[in-house]
């Protein structure tokens, strides 16, 4: 893991950016304080798929009525 300062990042990002992604981890530091670790960006992500929860969520069939003015005031307090 390499721990580098802002403006050599700046400098060798191309560099850096090609350790990354050998698997590389890279520090990059301000006056010598962690700012942020560079790692590859998962793109193994699962696909969402719609309808999955389906039947998991159970709403009541007035959930869309108006708010009752006790509880609308209690908000707006």
């Amino acid at each position: 893991m390499d721990t580098i300062n802002v403006h050599e990042a700046k400098t060798h990002l191309s560099r850096l950016i090609q350790k990354v992604l050998q698997g590389e981890e890279v520090i990059i530091a301000k006056k010598g304080r962690p700012l942020v670790r560079m790692v590859p960006f998962d793109q193994s992500r699962q696909k969402r798929v719609p309808g999955l929860s389906k039947g998991s969520i159970k709403m009541r069939e007035n959930f869309d009525e108006p708010l009752p003015d006790d509880i609308i005031r209690a908000f707006e307090a």
